[in-house]
């Protein structure tokens, strides 16, 4: 059984600490100021298609601090401090932040490419128009084409996959009481999202291809990092 023995154990390392600090005063920032200067910071900083208006490179970063309810930021920072703990107290603080941003990024060109794909009927659909009918459209927040992504779910998805990989035997608790292997806790999450993911439904609002880009990202980096050192998956 491969288990994590850390060695000067932090319970909220410092990466940990102010990656919560910050989305969380940014999230109050948004419950405070009015909606429309929340809509202002997600035009800016949430995640768009490439295809809107509205999409700026440095969203593949910054729609990692933006959340949509307390409950979406709430389950966020607790699988971050629950997961991303263990592996910066084991990696590091620097090699953690590494991590967990390119998990980040990788999360989001896995969902803009999904969304690339999503937005072909809207955009064949705003061609049969004349760019004055589509101009007050542009800028909408409310526009299909302008629709935002937010919250943090595919860099922790890679923190996931990574403690999966490097502590798979290690326990954790359903519901505090139901007790699992992190490999079969690990593979089963996957499951449900790559099938939620191929399923589509209607009014479903979760990223869950952004889910399994972040987690692929992490599993591929951690598994190149670790390729000196195997590990006992059974």
């Amino acid at each position: 059984m491969t288990e994590f023995r850390p060695g000067g154990f932090q319970l909220i390392p410092p990466v940990i600490k102010n990656l919560i600090i910050i989305n969380g005063l940014i999230f109050l920032a948004e419950m405070t100021l009015g909606p429309s200067i929340k809509n202002s910071i997600e035009n800016l900083f949430a995640l768009h298609t490439v295809q809107s208006p509205l999409f700026r490179p440095h969203q593949l970063v910054t729609y990692l601090f933006l959340h949509g309810s307390f409950g979406h930021i709430f389950y966020n920072m607790f699988a971050l401090w629950m997961f991303g703990a263990v592996l910066e107290n084991y990696w590091g603080p620097k090699r953690f932040l590494v991590f967990y941003t390119v998990c980040g990024i990788g999360a989001a060109v896995f969902h803009l490419a999904v969304l690339y794909r999503e937005m072909l009927p809207v955009i064949e659909q705003l061609r049969q128009f004349s760019p004055e009918s589509i101009e007050p459209y542009k800028y909408n927040h409310d526009f299909d084409l302008n629709q935002a992504t937010v919250g943090a779910s595919g860099a922790i998805f890679g923190c996931l996959a990574a403690f999966g990989y490097l502590f798979p035997n290690s326990l954790i608790y359903l519901y505090f009481f139901v007790p699992i292997k992190v490999k079969w806790f690990v593979l089963g999450y996957a499951a449900i999202e790559l099938f939620s993911g191929i399923s589509n439904n209607a009014g479903d609002n979760v990223a869950h291809w952004a889910h399994l880009g972040g987690g692929l990202v992490g599993l591929l980096l951690v598994i190149y990092w670790n390729k000196s050192n195997r590990r006992t998956f059974y």
